[in-house]
């Protein structure tokens, strides 16, 4: 799901999937359990359907890449592709999501997860292209993505990923990749090692060489959580300057010393303060800091720390823009740290988890519309045992699966699925009849993706950047 770099502890997902656990059942408490905010697709331009029922549920700084947007800023999103499995319905709800960031005006970058399927699922590079390309750009070329604003690469051909990830890695240690990923002494430096190459993948659209400094959005599933916290505190870690609230409720900028910025930030070989130097780096960041709009500035140079009065806590994202230009100017990285959004897991075909390496719980974009009609027609179903049943109690659509698939990818209308939903719970409509309301729209909707994907191949190779 989501991003596609798989957790390397499935503790994670076992405790936050609700069709398969007895864990948490409902997204509010992951929210809190995990510092999430949720969002209010009132609040989103043109929100698709994933947004306005909830699918999409929850975000990381959301807001930095829709300030940027009304800003006229560029902005990106961020995926990836698993090249280990056949392309299935999850990877539409990515895909999705990916079109409707490009059609705000963003541009969108998707990573073939080569090196990490060679290192942990033992493909070979050639191999992992074929399933790339054969299996996954030939549907995004079907998906209605924009070649022009879209970069697809693999981890291989773009070594500055792996650069980054080693960069980043001195940010880090292995007591904090134990406690995120659950890493014990049976654990492969390779698998180590993953995170780090994943965490280049995110941050590497913000080089001034693959599109310069922008917000970039992640679209992930909860179980990638690991790799945002992991990717945002590393990247924290790297930013010259923080930018922090104080007690009277405006900001404070202060100034962080690191192995890489000691002479720009005005320390001496002795450790001493080189006065004249940091007079002259904290003059820079004011001249930001009026840059950003802001005039109320009390300076502290000796001790590396400017007050800015006349700003508060919605002026971060701003100001951050700014400071992170300056670091750029200084030789610094000038990394804003990654948003991102969740999405709830789509339940499989047999009411347990969807999986690619099991071919009854989900549906495969290159399947037939008769293998598409057999799965439907056998899937978990939320009816009652018998008829008399059914039309006495009505049926439960939170578990029936036919319901689920409409109402995650196959049926647009909010009023009509809602009208679905209250003649099944109500008796009225049967079971068999709501998987024939989904063989239907999904039949409808695989017959027109398998013509644009056949229309479209010829896009192929613009994909490929």
């Amino acid at each position: 799901m989501g991003i596609t770099f798989k957790p390397l502890s499935s503790r994670l997902v076992m405790e936050i999937d609700p069709w398969a656990t007895e864990g948490v059942q409902n997204y509010k408490e992951i929210c809190e359990k995990f510092g999430l905010e949720t969002i209010n697709p009132n609040e989103l331009p043109s929100p698709t359907h994933l947004h306005r029922r909830g699918i999409i549920f929850a975000h990381r700084d959301l807001d930095n890449v829709l300030e940027a947007r009304n800003a006229g800023r560029p902005f990106g999103v961020l995926s990836g592709l698993m090249p280990s499995g056949q392309i299935h319905l999850g990877h539409k709800m990515v895909i999705d999501q990916a079109r409707w960031y490009q059609e705000l005006g963003g541009d969108v970058t998707i990573t073939v997860a080569d090196l990490e399927a060679h290192a942990t699922r033992g493909l070979s590079l050639e191999a992992c292209r074929k399933y790339a390309i054969e299996e996954y750009v030939t549907n995004y070329a079907g998906m209605g993505l924009d070649p022009d604003k879209t970069s697809i690469y693999f981890q291989s051909e773009r070594p500055i990923v792996q650069k980054l990830g080693f960069t980043l890695g001195k940010k880090t240690n292995l007591s904090e990749m134990e406690a995120i990923y659950g890493f014990s002494g049976d654990t492969t430096l390779a698998h180590v090692q993953s995170p780090l190459v994943q965490a280049g993948d995110i941050v590497h659209p913000q080089m001034d060489e693959y599109g310069g400094l922008r917000p970039i959005v992640v679209p992930v599933g909860i179980d990638q959580d690991p790799h945002m916290r992991l990717t945002r505190g590393m990247v924290s870690k790297t930013n010259w300057f923080n930018v922090n609230t104080n007690k009277s409720g405006g900001l404070t900028i202060g100034l962080s010393i690191q192995d890489n910025n000691t002479e720009v930030m005005g320390i001496r070989e002795d450790g001493g303060v080189d006065n004249k130097q940091r007079t002259k780096v904290i003059d820079r960041v004011v001249g930001a800091i009026n840059k950003a709009g802001f005039s109320q500035i009390n300076s502290n140079p000796k001790h590396g720390k400017i007050d800015i009065k006349d700003a508060s806590e919605k002026d971060r994202n701003e100001l951050r823009y700014h400071l992170l230009g300056l670091e750029r100017s200084l030789g610094g990285f000038g990394f804003m740290q990654p948003s991102s959004t969740y999405h709830q897991f789509a339940v499989g075909m047999t009411g347990g988890k969807m999986s690619s390496s099991q071919p009854e719980t989900t549906m495969f974009l290159n399947d037939s519309m008769e293998a598409i009609e057999k799965k439907i027609k056998s899937s978990f179903s939320g009816g009652q045992a018998t008829l008399e049943e059914h039309r006495k109690k009505g049926g439960n659509p939170d578990i029936d699966v036919a319901y689920q698939y409409l109402r995650y990818f196959f049926e647009d209308d909010d009023k009509e699925l809602e009208r679905i939903r209250n003649e099944y719970v109500s008796g009225e409509l049967l079971t068999g009849e709501m998987k024939s309301i989904c063989i239907e729209k999904a039949s409808e909707w695989m017959k027109n993706h398998h013509e644009l994907k056949d229309q479209n191949q010829h896009l192929v190779k613009k994909f490929l950047k």
